[in-house]
């Protein structure tokens, strides 16, 4: 039912009111405190599971029956579209969720003796710089004491 309002404009009765009352004022609900709201995790899709939504939406038949199986799995139309690339292009691994973070490579017997050589260079250069640091403390003192050291040819002229 249509209404002049006292404008001279119609209005459906009740439209902005109860029976010609405003509605009653409710209150709004309590704050939340925004520091115990949970964060939510990445949901994770094992590949069984994106091969059983993949076959799913081949299979539908409707207009809107893709909708509906994205709806309730709760998929994006464009993370559907990455995993029929994927499976089409047969990465099979690439269906499976990786693992973040930098990724373990596998340790050859030549990388790990070339590495173990490393350490060991390492470790032997710094006990040659200790030794010449002794060995040039020794020349100091004995110089400021006038003892002779009895050094081999080649370190006399240093």
């Amino acid at each position: 039912m249509v209404m002049p309002n006292s404008a001279g404009q119609a209005t459906a009765a009740g439209a902005g009111t109860e029976g010609g009352r405003r509605p009653t004022v409710v209150p709004a609900p309590a704050a939340v405190n925004p520091e115990l709201t949970e964060s939510r995790k990445r949901r994770t899709f094992t590949a069984k599971d994106k091969l059983r939504i993949l076959a799913e939406t081949d299979a539908a038949a409707g207009s809107g029956d893709i909708g509906a199986i994205l709806r309730r799995e709760g998929v994006y139309s464009s993370v559907l579209h990455r995993w029929r690339r994927q499976r089409d292009s047969g990465a099979l691994n690439a269906l499976s969720p990786l693992k973040r973070g930098p990724k373990l490579v596998d340790i050859t017997p030549e990388a790990e003796e070339n590495k173990r050589l490393r350490n060991e260079n390492a470790r032997l250069k710094e006990r040659l710089a200790r030794a010449e640091t002794i060995i040039d403390f020794q020349k100091k003192v004995s110089e400021l004491l006038a003892i002779p050291l009895n050094l081999p040819n080649n370190d006399r002229n240093a």
